[in-house]
């Protein structure tokens, strides 16, 4: 499943980045990926948007004419109050270690170096929002298309009938369900299961897939993330 089909995560980002591709390539791609985005060419205009909104993550790009993106973090974390604890992802194409120190000394969150897949950088965002205070797990029914599982009981409904399951997939949905609309790795779903590998995972998610989605070759509610696990996306 692509980001386009996530549900809205309901939170608001700020991407800045003196660039105009890779700005409104970053904006298009988080909007896609269900965040509220808005988007600043450089410093300027990013301190008046933050004086203006609460924003729940920033990313910054180091590398602006005029204000860059470490003396952006620093006046950051200046300010009084929620503004001053906003979460930052630092993007750069200035590798080294000591610009990565330096951008964590002041306050960054986390620091991506360019070029970098857009998978990583929503997996690094997400991340960061879970440690910064994410909402709970969601916890009782949980909507899946015309399904609900209820994660308590271990019920699975579709359009109001019960759906039988196995006690591995009431325990593989109730490990995703913990953790609603993130990665959940593979190999730590798998660590309970008759197979630690990882395969008996994917044969359950496979059969899952079918109980739940409209077109399991397409899922939209237990969607695979490369190279990380699978993630359970409820409406």
């Amino acid at each position: 499943m692509s980001p386009a089909d996530a549900p809205p995560r309901s939170r608001h980002l700020l991407v800045v980045d003196d660039d105009d591709r890779i700005r409104e390539l970053l904006k298009e791609y988080l909007t896609r990926a269900g965040f509220r985005v808005t988007a600043a060419a450089g410093g300027a205009p990013a301190r008046r948007l933050l004086g203006a909104f609460d924003f729940d993550l920033a990313v910054f790009d180091v590398m602006m004419p005029g204000e860059d993106g470490f003396s952006l973090t620093r006046w950051l974390r200046e300010q009084r109050g929620a503004p001053g604890r906003t979460p930052v992802l630092m993007l750069t194409a200035r590798g080294e270690a000591g610009d990565r120190i330096e951008g964590l000394r002041l306050g960054a969150d986390d620091y991506l170096g360019k070029p970098f897949e857009p998978e990583e950088l929503l997996l690094r965002i997400e991340a960061i929002l879970r440690r910064a205070g994410d909402p709970p797990p969601a916890s009782g029914v949980l909507l899946l298309g015309r399904c609900a599982f209820d994660a308590e009981r271990g019920e699975l409904t579709s359009g109001g009938e019960s759906v039988r399951l196995t006690e591995a997939e009431v325990s593989l949905l109730r490990q995703l369900a913990r953790t609603p609309h993130e990665a959940v790795d593979r190999l730590e779903l798998a660590r309970d299961s008759v197979d630690p590998s990882g395969r008996a995972v994917d044969v359950q998610v496979t059969r899952l897939r079918r109980k739940i989605e409209d077109d399991p070759k397409a899922p939209r509610y237990l969607q695979t993330v490369r190279g990380v696990g699978y993630r359970l996306a409820p409406d």
